[in-house]
């Protein structure tokens, strides 16, 4: 087990400081980042624990029952990303739960990549709440708590990739974290929270992560140009932002080359049929949702996939991709209405096999 050591000298922002030391090595057997890859072919799965919590039965695609980390390790996925929330409402994606699976991910031979919220419940650029714990605080407080808050993070789970909140188009903790409205306290915020991840895991790389691929994220990563990050997020879904793949790889280029970082589509998913296997209503559903050229099939979702990671490697400055609700199938059964909102671009299917899809993450 790790030992850290961590002090916070409180005081302006320049003077906070938080070290700790570590009794083990980056890298080593018991828990540190595995070796770096240099491609990441990554998949979330944050909603494994709760879907794991129902006795749903994921399946390779021999039909064969298996651990899904196990599968998706064996079609090639080298990264797992997981959500971590502050203060849950539930029991789900807080702190001892994504202890507990970075550390089945590691034990699998998988790097960990984490998007940390700073937020109680999902942050996304129509929603990025203040922690509840932390409502009321100044600026000063708020930097001092989120910066405290990540050494813990750090200390706890070690992860090989910190992505430092969630589609921050616009900021985070809101108000106080708008970019919009008070870009010095936004900035602020997340140079304090990088200074910590630098000094305390100088190995783990820093994300930063956008929605989307229009002119607007010129604006959001010319505002931040002066953070110390490592790599550029993109989310990117044809629903939501456009159907031209040519346009993602001319962004990632255009990106990539005007901030000298390393791109990710840290977010994308397709949809492998229309129909749905729940009665929650499904994001996507409809012809005009898809790109044409790649039909609502397990082969037209494979093929989807196999061209947006051409695009990411033809871009010349991609670094990977991340598959997002991978593993969020129907696992509240056939009528539950809060059940799975993309059972329909899961990677299994709606009997829990894994699909064709899965070749996208070999080598």
């Amino acid at each position: 087990m790790k030992k850290f050591i961590c002090t916070l000298l409180i005081g302006s922002f320049l003077s906070i400081m938080v070290s700790c030391g570590s009794d083990d090595s980056k890298g080593s057997s018991d828990g540190g980042p595995v070796a770096e890859d240099d491609f990441i072919r990554g998949a979330d799965m944050s909603f494994l624990p709760e879907i794991e919590g129902t006795g749903y039965a994921f399946k390779n695609n021999a039909g064969q029952a298996e651990d899904a980390l196990v599968t998706l390790k064996n079609a090639g996925v080298n990264t797992i990303r997981i959500r971590l929330w502050k203060n849950p409402s539930g029991q789900h994606s807080g702190m001892a739960e994504v202890k507990a699976l970075a550390a089945r991910v590691k034990a699998a031979g998988m790097k960990v990549w984490l998007t940390v919220h700073y937020s109680d419940t999902w942050a996304d650029p129509g929603a990025q709440a203040t922690p509840a714990e932390w409502t009321g605080l100044n600026l000063q407080q708020l930097t001092d708590q989120a910066m405290l808050y990540t050494a813990n993070i750090l200390a706890e789970i070690n992860p090989d990739i910190f992505q430092i909140g969630n589609e921050t188009n616009t900021g985070f903790m809101y108000p106080l974290g708008n970019l919009t409205d008070n870009e010095a306290g936004y900035l602020q915020l997340v140079n304090g929270i990088s200074a910590v991840i630098r000094q305390n895991a100088p190995n783990t790389k820093i994300m930063i992560h956008y929605a989307g691929i229009a002119d607007s994220a010129d604006w959001f990563f010319n505002k931040i140009a002066g953070v110390d990050y490592d790599y550029i997020g993109l989310s990117y879904y044809p629903v939501w932002h456009g159907k031209s793949l040519a346009n993602v790889q001319a962004k990632m280029t255009q990106l990539g080359q005007a901030h000298n970082k390393k791109v990710i589509i840290a977010e994308t998913s397709y949809p492998f049929t229309l129909g749905w296997n729940d009665w929650t209503n499904n994001s996507v559903g409809a012809q005009d949702q898809i790109i044409p050229a790649y039909p609502a099939t397990p082969e037209g979702q494979k093929n989807y996939m196999m061209a947006l990671r051409g695009v990411v490697k033809d871009s010349g400055t991609g670094i990977g991709f991340c598959y997002w609700g991978t593993e969020w199938v129907a696992f509240r059964g056939a009528e539950a209405t809060n059940g799975s909102a993309a059972e329909n671009q899961a990677l299994w299917d709606f009997d829990g096999k894994a699909l064709p899809a899965m070749d996208v993450f070999h080598k």
